[in-house]
């Protein structure tokens, strides 16, 4: 009877023993919480949805070096993967369920990307970690247009064939554009591109007429007098030095404000304990200088959610869109 009993000792301590060993593993520990013990196995790599230079490769480069400067030891590679207006990397991004060591700087796209379009998808199959700030759009023309405000470019537009180029058929600048339509009873031929880089690009050349553009990526050309702003779809006006003097569409009889929100996924998935380390890890980026430094240099209205927060966010934008779309 006593050699069982030291038989059924022995066989419980290596069990506690193998299961402890498969829980540190996975990053996890049955003591304190898996949460406490949680690190990236090796580097992390942010997937962009869309070409090189466009907010949302400035904003997940941004993220990832900020989340290295706050998190000793991380390493994120940035990796691009554009194509189909996001939905090439958004499901290249669905192939990584499960794991953790993946990240996707995310924005409207996330939301409109399946209401518009035939994909495997929607924003519940991820983990929302955090939500950055709101990210106005400007309504831009070539310095030699005739347009003064964006009422000139509406007015246009039912006079005659006005071309209006978007980054992707569901971004945000396509997004505005329906809802001006919806406004105004404007009709715009719209062109996509695949990326913020290659629209402004199209608009410096004069192959489209008018353009949607986030402040980060035009406020140069805008200060070299190559382009100019018509409009802000915003709230309200920017308080920034460089575009105080813009007015908003609704000042102009345009009454359409909109904002792609600038955020942080995860794949769908995932531990609790990897769930929590990136909340926690960008609540720290959020107070950081590199953060401040992000949200003034790209022109964003500081509006941090996280975890839960940020998921309410996502339910009530995405019926709010899913009206204004009619879908």
């Amino acid at each position: 009877m006593k050699r069982n009993n030291v038989l059924l000792t022995a066989v419980a301590a290596a069990s506690v023993l193998l299961l402890t060993a498969c829980g540190a593993a996975n990053g996890q520990t049955s003591a304190g919480g898996d949460a406490e013990t949680f690190k990236p196995k090796g580097n992390v790599t942010m997937v962009v949805p869309f070409g090189a230079g466009g907010g949302s490769d400035m904003s997940g480069r941004s993220i990832a070096a900020g989340l290295e400067a706050v998190a000793p030891g991380l390493k994120i590679n940035t990796e691009n993967r554009d194509g189909g207006s996001g939905a090439v990397g958004y499901s290249y991004f669905l192939s990584k369920t499960g794991n953790p060591n993946y990240l996707l700087p995310s924005e409207t796209a996330l939301l409109a990307l399946p209401l518009n379009t035939k994909v495997g998808f929607d924003y519940t199959k991820f983990t929302p970690i955090m939500k950055v700030g709101d990210d106005f759009t400007l309504a831009v023309v070539p310095t030699g247009s005739p347009w003064k405000t964006c009422a000139d470019a509406v007015n246009a537009s039912k006079a005659g064939r006005v071309i209006a180029g978007v980054s992707g058929a569901t971004s945000l600048d396509n997004v505005v554009f329906t809802l001006t339509e919806q406004a105004t009873g404007a009709k715009f031929d719209r062109v996509p591109f695949e990326s913020g880089e290659e629209l402004l690009a199209a608009l410096l050349g004069n192959q489209i007429q008018v353009a949607s553009l986030n402040p980060g990526e035009v406020v140069e050309q805008l200060k070299a007098g190559k382009l100019k702003a018509l409009c802000a779809f915003a709230e309200k006006r920017y308080e920034y030095p460089e575009l105080k003097d813009i007015p908003t569409a609704k000042e102009q009889g345009v009454d359409v404000a909109y904002a792609q929100f600038r955020g942080l996924i995860a794949p769908g998935g995932i531990s609790d304990s990897a769930r929590t380390f990136w909340i926690d890890a960008s609540k720290k980026f959020v107070e950081s200088d590199k953060a401040k430094q992000y949200i003034a240099s790209n022109y964003l209205q500081p509006n941090a959610l996280f975890g839960d927060d940020f998921t309410a966010y996502l339910n009530e934008n995405n019926d709010m869109l899913s009206k204004a779309l009619g879908k």
